[in-house]
C-alpha cells in the first residue's frame, strides 16, 4: 500500500471524497481549501461553477430568470478547474465570480434543472478520478450521496452576513450596506432551501458544524481529525 506523508498526516492511496455543505457565508470554501491543502487532495468549489455561469449570463445581459436563454448559454460554455482556480471558457475568473452582483443572482441560475443536471454530472465525473473535498449546497445529499465523509456547516444569519460584508469591503466594494447583505443572505437561504432540485439540507449521516463562534483553524482541525480517524 502506498503511503503519502504530509507533515504529520499519512494517507493511503485509495480514492475517497469529503462532502461539505451549508448555506452562504458558513465558511465552506475557506475551510474546504485548507482541508485540501492539509490532506493533499483536490478542492472542488461547486458553487464557483454556478457562479461562473452566472457571470457569463450577466455579462451577456441575459435575465437570469429566462431559463431558455440561460440553457442556450450553458450549452456554449466551458467550465473547468486548474490549480484550485475556476476557468470560464479558458479564462481564470476566480476573482470575478465573487462579485456581489454574481452573489445576488447565482441562486436563480442554480435552481434551473438542466443547469444543475449538467454540472452535477461533471462534479461526479471528477470524483471518480481523484481524492477530493467538494463543497456546495447538495453535495452530501445529491452530488456525492456515498461520500466517505460528510459535513454540514452553518452559522447565524448575522455572522454569515458580516463575513460576506467584510469580504466585499476588502474587495473594495465600498458602496455596500450591511443590512442589504443580510437581506441577500436571507433571500438566498430561502431560494436554496426551497428549490425543487437539490435543495439545501443536511444529509442524515453528516456531521453538523456550527462555525459562528469558531475560528477557521478550529473548523479545519475538526474535519481533518474525523477524516484521519476514519482512515486509521
Amino acid at each position: 500500500m502506498v503511503i503519502i506523508l504530509l507533515g504529520e498526516v499519512a494517507l493511503d492511496d485509495r480514492y475517497y471524497s469529503i462532502a461539505i455543505d451549508g448555506p452562504a457565508g458558513a465558511g465552506k470554501s475557506t475551510i474546504a481549501k485548507r482541508v485540501s491543502r492539509i490532506l493533499n487532495i483536490e478542492y472542488i468549489d461547486t458553487g464557483a461553477m454556478y457562479r461562473a455561469l452566472t457571470l457569463k449570463i450577466l455579462r451577456n445581459n441575459i435575465d437570469p430568470l429566462n431559463e431558455e436563454k440561460v440553457i442556450h448559454v450553458l450549452n456554449e460554455t466551458e467550465i473547468d478547474f486548474k490549480d484550485n482556480n475556476i476557468f470560464l471558457d479558458g479564462i481564470d475568473v476566480s476573482k470575478e465570480v465573487r462579485e456581489n452582483i454574481v452573489s445576488q443572482n447565482v441562486s436563480q441560475i442554480a435552481k434551473i434543472g438542466e443547469v444543475r443536471n449538467r454540472l452535477v454530472n461533471l462534479q461526479r465525473d471528477i470524483s471518480l478520478r481523484k481524492n477530493l473535498v467538494m463543497d456546495g449546497r447538495d453535495i452530501g445529499t445529491v452530488v456525492l450521496p456515498n461520500a466517505d465523509y460528510k459535513f454540514f456547516l452553518t452559522a447565524t444569519v448575522e455572522e454569515r452576513a458580516s463575513r460576506r460584508y467584510r469580504e466585499l469591503v476588502d474587495g473594495e466594494n465600498l458602496n455596500i450596506d450591511l443590512d442589504d447583505v443580510i437581506s441577500d443572505i436571507i433571500k438566498r437561504d430561502d431560494i436554496d432551501s426551497n428549490r425543487k432540485i437539490g435543495p439545501l439540507r443536511k444529509a442524515k449521516d453528516a456531521y453538523l458544524l456550527d462555525t459562528t463562534d469558531k475560528t477557521i483553524s478550529e473548523c479545519v482541525e475538526y474535519i481533518v481529525s474525523i477524516v484521519l480517524r476514519g482512515k486509521e
